[in-house]
């Protein structure tokens, strides 16, 4: 497995794949809300993860919420994937990017069925109620993140 920080417009286009498969196809969520001024090299911070063979796999980004605090977005693991611990990796690695990028906390806003998946990786919920977007229903969550000395 690998984990990669997009750098490459091939990479950024390997993550909108899996998004789009995920989110769209899956979901049923619209392109215009799913694809949005993040989606460029330079602009949003992205991570990738591919598989043994060179699949990819999973995807998640974050974009400035505020000074301290990185939004993550958009975590993606392709269904076949799943249950294999793709997400926590893709989610490790997004929050080590911010965590560089000198943020100190990571907020997210959650599918509600996968609340439990984000509570055991340590987030807490801090809305009050769930809300819609892209007509699926969500709760905020943050954490505490700190640079592993595992990144460079």
């Amino acid at each position: 497995m690998k984990v990669i920080f997009v750098t490459t417009e091939d990479e950024l286009q390997m993550c909108l794949a899996i998004r789009r498969a995920v989110f769209m196809d899956e979901q049923g969520v619209s392109e215009d809300e799913e694809i949005d001024d993040q989606d460029a090299i330079g602009v949003g911070h992205h991570v990738l993860v591919v598989d043994d063979g060179g699949r990819a796999v999973a995807t998640a980004r974050y974009k400035l919420y505020d000074e301290r605090t990185a939004k993550i977005q958009r975590v993606a693991v392709l269904q076949p994937y799943r249950k294999y611990g793709y997400g926590r990796v893709v989610m490790d690695a997004v929050e080590q990017l911010a965590a560089r990028d000198g943020f100190r906390v990571a907020v997210l806003d959650a599918q509600c069925h996968a609340e439990g998946f984000y509570k055991r990786l340590g987030y807490e919920t801090i809305s009050d109620t769930p809300f819609l977007d892209a007509g699926i229903l969500h709760v905020r969550m943050n954490k505490p993140i700190k640079v592993s000395s595992t990144v460079e």
